[in-house]
């Protein structure tokens, strides 16, 4: 059974373990050529953890973060996300894993235009029971969180990109998700934008958050408590800096 928004995070403490993968692999087909893109992936994560998972281009980093973020599922192998099996679930029930237990962070900000800062914010709101009040208010302090409680009326288009993406990291925070997925969420960003990201991410680990960003940014690795290598669909070495 899924849980619902007042004990989605329930129970988790520190250290526990919020996300497994077990001999995970993933395969596609180019007519009658199979391509293997994810080779038996062993991977544990723990509540509170930040990990950054880096790579060369084609390594299978794309194909991880779908499978994490549960937006494919895996040709065998087992994936275990807050305790509970998601390898076999159906469509409907991987989007309400993604709506209730997963906040996104994308490169490409993946705002509406049409709809200004706290209302960006509320959309995740919506379909878990929230009120107009009470999404709004939550909307109005996730925004002052990230620094922009003085901009909640302005549209996308009308922020910088450092701006838009403090709007997608509120906007991943509405549901209080288990983890918090990133996919290279400096890659668009100038450096000075992309510093003060980063300071908000390492904020949100000092919080107890748990932090998966898949990245070619070394400002993330240094940040983050373990970086985890893929080449050619495989992890080929693991990395970790106590902090």
């Amino acid at each position: 059974m899924i849980m619902q928004k007042s004990q989605k995070i329930a129970g988790f403490k520190e250290n526990m373990t919020i996300l497994k993968m077990e001999k995970l692999c993933k395969n596609y087909y180019l007519g009658s050529v199979e391509l293997r893109v994810l080779r038996e992936i062993n991977l544990t994560i723990t509540s509170g953890e930040y990990v950054a998972i880096m790579g060369p281009s084609g390594s299978g980093k794309s194909t991880l973060l779908n499978m994490i973020g549960c937006l494919d599922r895996p040709t065998s192998g087992d994936y275990q996300l807050g305790g509970q099996s998601v390898s076999e679930l159906n469509d409907d029930q991987l989007s309400m894993i993604r709506g209730t237990r997963i906040g996104f962070i994308f490169q490409s900000f993946n705002l509406i235009s049409q709809l200004n800062v706290i209302e960006n914010i509320q959309v995740p709101m919506y379909y878990q029971g929230f009120t107009e009040h009470e999404s709004a208010e939550k909307a109005l302090e996730l925004a002052e969180m990230v620094g922009l409680g003085h901009r909640v009326e302005h549209r996308p288009s009308e922020l910088s990109g450092g701006q838009q993406q403090r709007v997608a990291i509120a906007r991943a925070l509405a549901n209080d998700p288990l983890i918090i997925l990133a996919d290279e969420p400096t890659g668009n960003l100038d450096s000075t934008s992309g510093s003060e990201i980063l300071d908000i991410l390492n904020r949100l680990h000092e919080q107890g958050k748990t932090l998966i960003a898949v990245t070619h940014d070394e400002g993330i690795a240094a940040g983050a408590e373990r970086v985890i290598r893929l080449f050619d669909g495989c992890i080929d070495k693991e990395e970790y800096n106590k902090r």
